[in-house]
């Protein structure tokens, strides 16, 4: 196994990482997560050598999450507990609720939250918030939601930034997508980046999710997507983010 590859839940075992030793003297650990490895796994074939190994000044590691929430929650924590990153890189696809948005496009993600924890009642959606169970600015959530702290200065690339809504249950029925992108004004959708952010701003673990834009919500004709470009713009964009950071932490 590569050692620069972080298994879903069994880890690769190595003795070196930077973590073991005193974090704050070492230098630069990025782990790249995502769901399924082949949202990260051009990058992972390109990645430039430098990066490849735990002994270097700044490394790189890939890691699987699994699909949705709870997969995701759980398998970032055991990530977490081993390395001990300096910086989270969440990627993967996403749909749109925004049609006027390219299929392709790649973005940052501003701020996220988990839209379907709540109950519909007397045909009304209830929150978390609405429901009393959590007030608005209850660590580690702002304002009802969960911004990126650090968005300014990882968001190396200048890419444009959007909100997130993460669900379990890809939307389909028009009253929710409406719910989404109306009331907590969401532009895009996935099933694991409210994960990340809760975590990230809990535990205070610097973080940025970037994600391109596969699918418009609601569309399930697969043939209307743009599966191979999105994952293809996304690697791109995550191998050049690679570069800016490497460059970044020399000058740190």
């Amino acid at each position: 196994m590569s050692p620069i590859f972080v298994q879903r839940y069994k880890f690769d075992g190595q003795d070196n990482h930077f973590s073991q030793a005193f974090p704050d003297l070492c230098t630069m650990r990025v782990i790249i997560t995502a769901a399924t490895n082949g949202e990260w796994m051009p990058s992972f074939q390109k990645i430039n050598p430098l990066f490849a190994t735990n002994n270097k000044k700044f490394s790189v590691g890939f890691h699987e999450s699994g699909i949705g929430l709870l997969a995701s929650s759980v398998s970032l924590m055991k990530m977490f507990v081993q390395e001990t990153p300096t910086l989270i890189i969440q990627v993967g696809i996403c749909g749109s609720f925004d049609k006027k948005i390219p299929l392709g496009k790649v973005f940052a993600v501003k701020d996220d939250f988990a839209g379907d924890i709540g109950v519909m009642e007397n045909k009304v959606w209830k929150d978390l918030f609405d429901l009393k169970f959590d007030k608005p600015n209850d660590a580690p959530y702002e304002k009802k939601s969960l911004p990126n702290p650090w968005l300014k200065q990882y968001n190396v690339l200048n890419l444009p930034t959007k909100k997130a809504v993460t669900i379990n249950t890809i939307s389909t029925d028009k009253n929710k997508i409406e719910l989404y992108s109306g009331r907590y004004k969401a532009s895009l959708e996935s099933m694991e980046g409210a994960a990340l952010h809760y975590m990230g701003r809990d535990l205070n673990i610097p973080f940025i999710q970037i994600r391109a834009v596969s699918n418009y919500v609601g569309e399930r004709n697969k043939a209307k997507w743009k599966m191979k470009e999105a994952i293809y713009n996304l690697n791109e964009i995550l191998l050049h983010y690679l570069d800016a950071l490497h460059k970044m932490s020399q000058h740190a």
